[in-house]
């Protein structure tokens, strides 16, 4: 079973490091400690073990084996089910990966599930191990623990994107261009999604804060809790914003690359009449000479001694009237 670790706990102290779930079962009855198991990428033949052993409701178990899950928190009987979305930013590909951890959170014992790198729980473990007291509060100190990390890895995203942001407006205000609409949509559908996974952690917190008193949450954790909640409201905050702006920024980017086409046009335009004035000016003359180069025998004028003059009068009359008139009307 991949079991990233499995400890059982008494007054917030590692006691026991059991070697599968039916030792950690009996050493938290036995001990009347907390059983903390961390599952990572389990299959769901493993998924069932712990079910049974730990009496998990079959709507939660269905959620986790079905996966794909939006943030959300359950209650079932004494037992907590939470579905969070980490996230962490990559920088080589300058985009948002996202998981998916699955928390159950029972009387004395809790479960994590990880599907993705994100959240780093080892460090929560480290964390909590380092504060016995905080530990000692029992499954709902760690799921807070939980909770925190996975906001605080929420940062980096928010500074990452915010980056992207700033970017897309440097080049933005340079010049709209074709492609950066590519980018600015790519990202808007990431900070979509990144907002469906943060959305919901506001609500989750304060129903567990509605529910402190009742399930005699320690005040503290409470208070601390609160300062969780706080934290993911400015981060939706942001993240709202982002949206708004790219929303703009696509609006204004499409603005200006239909103001660019449209300059284009119009210098194309400009350039098609100066041609054609000038190819209509050289149209005159060689309209005359054309008629009086056919070598007809008998034709108007031919013998006429001031017939070339006058032919060379009209070539010239006939493109000075049409220069006069394209300059009136700025064609040239």
């Amino acid at each position: 079973m991949p079991i990233v670790d499995n400890a059982v706990y008494v007054a917030g102290r590692r006691i026991e490091n059991p070697a599968s779930l039916e030792e950690t079962f009996e050493y938290m009855r036995s001990q009347g400690g907390m059983a903390w198991i961390g599952l990572f990428r389990p299959t769901p033949e493993e998924i069932q073990q712990v079910a049974a052993e730990f009496s998990l409701h079959h709507l939660a178990v269905e959620d986790a084996l079905s996966g794909h899950q939006r943030s959300k928190l359950e209650r079932y009987d004494d037992i907590l089910f939470a579905v969070l979305r980490p996230a962490r930013y990559m920088d080589d590909t300058e985009s948002v990966e996202f998981g998916e951890l699955h928390v159950f959170v029972g009387p004395d014992f809790i479960v994590t599930i990880r599907h993705a790198e994100s959240p780093d729980l080892a460090r929560v473990r480290q964390r909590l191990e380092a504060t016995p007291g905080l530990l000692a509060l029992g499954p709902e100190a760690v799921l807070y623990a939980i909770l925190d990390q996975v906001v605080d890895e929420y940062q980096p995203v928010v500074a990452g994107v915010e980056n992207d942001i700033d970017e897309i407006e440097d080049v933005l205000f340079t010049g709209g261009d074709t492609a950066l609409s590519q980018r600015i949509y790519e990202l808007s559908r990431e900070v979509i999604v990144f907002q469906r996974a943060t959305q919901p952690l506001a609500g989750m917190l304060e129903s567990l804060l509605r529910g402190g008193d009742k399930y005699n949450v320690d005040v503290e954790l409470q208070r601390s809790l609160r300062d969780v909640h706080d934290h993911s409201l400015r981060i939706t905050d942001r993240i709202a914003s982002f949206r708004s702006i790219l929303e703009n920024a696509l609006t204004v980017n499409a603005t200006l690359v239909t103001q660019r086409q449209t300059d284009t046009a119009l210098v194309q335009n400009e350039q098609v009449k100066k041609i054609s004035g000038w190819a209509a000016i050289l149209f005159g003359p060689t309209l005359v000479g054309t008629v009086y180069g056919m070598n007809f025998r008998y034709m108007p004028e031919l013998d006429w001694p001031l017939g070339y003059p006058l032919a060379v009068a009209l070539m010239a009359a006939t493109s000075v009237t049409l220069y006069a008139v394209f300059r009136k009307k700025h064609w040239l």
